[in-house]
């Protein structure tokens, strides 16, 4: 039979997923029709399969267990900040600063930028110990110090990663390479959101710049794109294009919002395909957003003791002013608030990026912020269903870089064997130094934890089975903690639920 134009057209217009919808229909489900209903929430994305009456991939979800937290804040130093002059204080160290450094840890070790037999490079500050707990912090972290009974110091953690993309995707996403879902991504998909006319997912970047991985650390993978984190502005449109143009009365907007949806639900219906779903939620959630993004990312609003507390101005893209901003989103029911602030890849290349200039001039941007959004949330009742998460993508070597064998200013290379990282609130233990390196800060010696621990640990906080939250993608059952490594919660860090 010849085809003619008319059904050459309608051929063209069955895509894949609408033919797999169709062989479904005859057998009673499709592939189409399984995608669809995971969409909405009638999967087994949170390990129970409980079906959610709703086709708004946000509504709230209940996790596997008693969550210790609702919401988290994660600050990522994206460059990752020297433990050596932060958090080790490594007397060792210190006096053999300047000799080679051991044959037996250099042996099959692989630097980013070191080459040749590197120099042992004692800590450049002085340490105190802060709080009742004792807790050791630099003298550069005065603020932090000042809430050190409300932190846990995690000075175990360790990865497999050496430079800063792999690392930070391996970190937020669970794989060194693009193409996996966010953190952020996974806890909106398991867990919803209790902001109806927010994000569920909000990304703050400050620094200049963004983080080397990209917007793959905040981006969806392979889940539905709706749960991809929404990157706010803290000048001029909060959000790009989310106003209505000149001329365009909000009524009119909503009648073309939902001639768009009626479009979109009689294509979902065809074809079976959750992108069209997610493209009516994203519509609806836009057209809320336009009354709800301004209110709560205008800082100004805010008491002129509070904006004191944590150095913030608004108007400026600041890492204090991304730390108020974080509040006034989790108070809101925003689930995953990602902040991103770039300049702590300290090598001593130049004074740009060295320890003795740069160091010092990020912990006074970061420190008061930092310390005012702990305090903050725990004087608003919130720091107990919060979990804020701190810290950089590896740690730094305890050698000095000295790159092409310039030795005018001091740094480190980057460190993949041990770093710390700083936990608050949302259930775990204040005032707790866990973890501990060997006498020279270079590898773990006591309580490891690989970046998949950290993962499950935070997902623990959230009341998520890290082996039950998952995601059917090429052929498996994916987790934010991998398909192959063991994973495990440290549940000596968490408070008793």
């Amino acid at each position: 039979m010849a085809i003619g134009p008319r059904e050459f057209i309608d051929m063209r217009q069955v895509t894949r997923r609408a033919f797999l919808g169709e062989v479904g229909r005859g057998v009673g489900v499709g592939l189409g029709s399984i995608a669809l209903a995971s969409l909405l929430g009638e999967d087994s994305a949170s390990g129970h399969g409980t079906p959610v009456p709703s086709a708004d991939p946000f509504a709230p979800r209940p996790p596997h267990f008693r969550p210790r937290a609702k919401a988290v804040i994660s600050i990522h130093l994206a460059g990752s900040p020297s433990q050596h002059e932060l958090f080790e204080n490594k007397p060792t160290l210190r006096e053999h600063h300047g000799k080679p450094c051991p044959e037996e840890y250099l042996k099959g070790e692989q630097f980013a930028f070191i080459k040749g037999h590197p120099e042992l490079l004692g800590g450049l500050y002085g340490f105190r110990r802060h709080g009742q707990s004792g807790m050791e912090m630099s003298e550069l972290i005065p603020h932090l110090g000042s809430v050190a009974d409300d932190i846990c110091m995690i000075r175990s953690v360790r990865t497999d990663q050496f430079n800063h993309a792999p690392a930070q995707l391996l970190l937020w996403t669970g794989e060194a390479r693009f193409g996996h879902p966010s953190m952020g991504s996974w806890l909106t998909y398991g867990l919803g959101s209790e902001a109806r006319d927010l994000p569920a997912f909000v990304v703050l970047v400050s620094g200049d710049k963004t983080p080397d991985a990209g917007k793959s650390v905040w981006g969806s993978g392979f889940l539905p794109s709706v749960h991809q984190g929404v990157q706010c502005r803290a000048s001029g449109e909060p959000v790009l294009f989310v106003g209505d143009p000149a001329g365009v009365s909000r009524e009119a907007r909503r009648r073309t919002i939902d001639a768009i949806n009626d479009l979109n639900r009689i294509e979902a219906e065809r074809t079976g395909d959750p992108e069209t779903l997610t493209r009516i939620a994203q519509y609806e959630l836009a057209y809320r957003m336009q009354m709800a993004v301004p209110d709560a990312m205008d800082i100004s609003r805010e008491r002129p003791e509070t904006l004191e507390e944590y150095g913030a101005v608004p108007g400026q893209g600041s890492i204090a002013n991304s730390c108020l901003l974080a509040r006034r989103l989790v108070e809101r029911g925003v689930r995953f608030v990602q902040i991103f602030d770039w300049g702590w890849d300290g090598h001593g290349t130049s004074a740009t990026d060295d320890l003795v200039t740069q160091l010092p001039k990020k912990c006074l941007e970061m420190d008061r912020p930092v310390a005012a959004l702990i305090r903050d949330l725990k004087r608003r009742g919130l720091l107990d269903e919060t979990l804020v998460v701190w810290g950089g993508e590896f740690g730094r070597t305890p050698v000095a870089e000295f790159r092409d064998g310039k030795r005018d200013f001091l740094g480190r290379d980057h460190h993949p064997h041990a770093f710390t990282m700083l936990l608050a609130g949302g259930g775990t233990q204040g005032g707790l130094t866990y973890g501990e390196t060997d006498e020279l800060g270079y590898r773990v010696t006591r309580d490891p934890m690989p970046v998949n621990d950290l993962q499950a640990t935070i997902l623990a906080c959230l009341g998520l089975d890290h082996e039950r939250l998952t995601y059917f993608h090429s052929g498996l059952d994916q987790r934010l903690t991998g398909v192959t490594k063991p994973s495990r919660v440290h549940q000596a860090i968490l408070r008793p639920v």
